[in-house]
């Protein structure tokens, strides 16, 4: 068994409350004995005002968010998968949605900017134009870790079955995809889709998700998941509250699901 710990948060608006709030995660995870922890997408700083949060948007190697992760997951030894940070980037005045893996010396592991961009207008009214302040990532990224190789993916990546495809190709035991949802898109299609995505790659998924009323006026869905590679969900945190969960993961049941249902050496390519 490998215990990993995941952080439901509610990401808010100053990002010295959001790192204090990530480093005692990482704390939280270490004493319970697990080997890496999991946090949402855009963990240091949830602020749809673009005019006020570019003034917290600052490159990577600047970033405060992340060098109190960094220095959190070397102090205790524990890998983090920061599931994302808005990172500005040189020459290009729209951001990064990336993720971070960080071992546990606190060196970065692997990176990953989101590919897709959340640009739609839901029925209540909602609009979002991701692309507007954010340029797409263009590569399929793994990493090995303590919980074998982790595959990377980022809220809206989810609906996008290529890039599982491409995921399931390179043989991940676990696929990482950390999440904003929204209230409404994720009541519809969360949890089918990220038991379709563990199903289809025969991997594990460990979803880490925004949760409640946060400071910027959205509301973001919860229910951070754990599925196993059979589609079955071991455990489902809820949409109310902000905290950490350990879950054990059986890496065995991976060669389990494999070999009873063979789909990633079955596939054909279809012309």
């Amino acid at each position: 068994m490998t215990r990993i710990a995941l952080f439901q948060m509610t990401t808010g608006i100053d990002p010295a409350t959001n790192a204090r709030a990530l480093v005692e995660a990482v704390e939280g995870a270490a004493a319970g004995g697990a080997a890496m922890l999991f946090t949402p997408e855009m963990s240091g700083l949830l602020d749809r005002d673009r005019a006020r949060a570019s003034g917290h948007i600052v490159a990577e190697a600047d970033n405060p968010v992340l060098a109190a992760v960094r220095d959190a997951a070397a102090r205790t030894g524990t890998w983090v998968h920061l599931g994302s940070l808005a990172v500005a980037r040189e020459g290009d005045d729209r951001w990064a949605n990336r993720g971070f893996v960080i071992d546990a010396s606190g060196n970065i592991a692997a990176r990953y900017d989101k590919i897709h961009m959340f640009d739609v207008d839901l029925a209540t009214g909602e609009s979002w134009r991701e692309s507007n302040a954010y340029t797409p990532g263009e590569a399929v990224v793994t990493v090995a870790t303590p919980v074998g190789r982790l595959g990377l993916a980022i809220c809206y990546d989810l609906r996008f079955p290529a890039l599982f495809e491409a995921l399931g190709r390179q043989q991940c035991d676990v696929i990482a995809i950390p999440a904003a949802f929204t209230v409404p898109t994720g009541a519809a299609h969360w949890h089918v889709l990220q038991r379709a995505r563990a199903i289809e790659a025969s991997a594990f998924v460990v979803a880490a998700a925004q949760v409640g009323q946060h400071e910027d006026g959205r509301a973001t869905y919860g229910h951070s998941l754990v599925i196993d590679p059979w589609g079955e969900v071991l455990t489902d945190m809820g949409g109310d509250a902000a905290r950490v969960e350990c879950v054990e993961l059986d890496l065995t049941r991976l060669a389990e699901v494999r070999a009873q249902l063979p789909s990633l050496f079955n596939k054909r390519s279809i012309p």
